[in-house]
This record gives structure tokens, sequence and C-alpha cells, in this order.
């Protein structure tokens, strides 16, 4: 996630830049106390998200905002609670009041994630571990387990293991490629090599159960 910061105070930048920093799949190419040059910048890059003050000389962020052509998803960092309201019906993702704490500002990320992952469903899954968030590959995904609260996330490096349901991961997967053959388990169709009666032979010999609930879309999804 690309993040460009535009604020005129110089501990803001510090705070946000050092949130950004130790927080995994977000990366800071860009920072300005100027609104002009910042004007000038995202006219010309594509971003993922800005964070937007509201007080500033010459204009202020909501008159900035309002100018941009392109409009990234922008969270606005203010010391000022009254436009809280006029930032909302511009549709900014949140409203961050200074100063807040590196878990305010990982709620406001959290809000993006739905916002961002239709458009970055072909590639890219972003899933909350231990120590912040993990982007991972979608092609990197070989299956995913199911046990009651949680899901395990197996992919051709590595294993998460994640409070989450089967079905709210399922949505967020690019569904061209990833099939739910049994309650328990979603499998990447790329690694099936061939059907054994009731199940799917993974191309590293693994059987995984096919449910009769699935298996007419599974089927279908398949081709066969």
């Amino acid at each position: 996630m690309k993040c460009v910061i535009l604020d005129d105070e110089p501990f803001a930048h510090d705070v946000l830049k050092h949130y950004i920093e130790q927080t995994p799949g977000m990366t800071l190419v860009a920072q300005f106390r100027n609104s002009v040059e910042a004007f000038e910048y995202l006219g010309n890059h594509q971003i993922d998200l800005l964070f937007l003050d509201i007080e500033m000389p010459l204009i202020n962020g909501l008159s900035f905002l309002k100018a941009l052509k392109y409009k990234p998803t922008t969270i606005f960092t203010t010391a000022f609670k009254d436009y809280a309201f006029e930032g909302f019906e511009l549709g900014v993702a949140d409203y961050l009041l200074k100063p807040f704490s590196y878990e305010r500002f990982m709620k406001a990320i959290d809000k993006l994630q739905p916002r961002n992952e239709p458009n970055n469903a072909l590639d890219q899954l972003v899933i909350r571990v231990k120590d912040g968030y993990r982007t991972i590959n979608q092609q990197d995904i070989r299956l995913i387990e199911g046990h009651k609260d949680y899901i395990k996330i197996i992919t051709t490096t590595e294993t998460y293991l994640l409070y989450h349901t089967l079905k709210g991961i399922l949505d967020k997967l690019n569904q061209k490629y990833f099939i739910q053959s049994h309650r328990s388990y979603i499998v990447n169709k790329l690694v099936v090599a061939r059907i054994v009666q009731d199940n799917l032979v993974l191309n590293d010999q693994q059987f995984i159960p096919i449910g009769q609930a699935y298996k007419k879309q599974l089927m279908e999804k398949l081709g066969v």
C-alpha cells in the first residue's frame, strides 16, 4: 500500500512515518508540507492512501481533496474535530484526531481492507498476523483449512493460522481460482491434479474431500 503524507507539522510527519514503517504492507512513498508540491505529485503518481491534514497554510485539506482529479483513499489527520462531518461527506476513510495512538491508527487501516480488496483481489490478500499485517500473493495459496473459528492458510512457503471464518476468507479471494470443496476446505484449483471418487488430489498427492453440498458447483468450476 503506497502512502503519502501531506501535513504542515514536522511532528505529525514523524509520527505517521513511524506508524507506517512498523506496519507490514505499507510503504511511505512521499511526504509534503506544501500543498502545491503535493498537488503536483498526486497529479502524476497513483497512490493507495493519503494522510491529509486539514488546517494548513494556503489551502485547507478539504479544498485540497475537492480539487484533486484523482482522489486516493484518504484519512484526515487533524487537531480539529469540527470538520468531521464535511470530511465524511467527501467519502474519507477515517478521521484521526491528533494526537492518536498506533492502536487508533491501525483501526483506521482495518477499515481500508474492504475498500482495497476488490482492486487487489486478483493479486493479493492482506491478513492480520501477530506482529501486524502481511500481504501474500493469492497465487501462492494452495489450500485453506477451516477449524471452527480459525482457518489455516497454506501457501507454497508458509502456513498462517488466523482467527477467521472460512466463508469470510472465501469472500476475499479471487473466485476465478478458488473453490470450496468441503465445509472445511477451500482449494486453489490450479493445484488440483485430478479427482478420485469424492476427493480432490492435489499436485503434491494430498487428498482433499469433496462434500456433497459443494460437489455440483465444484465440478462446474473445474469444467468436469
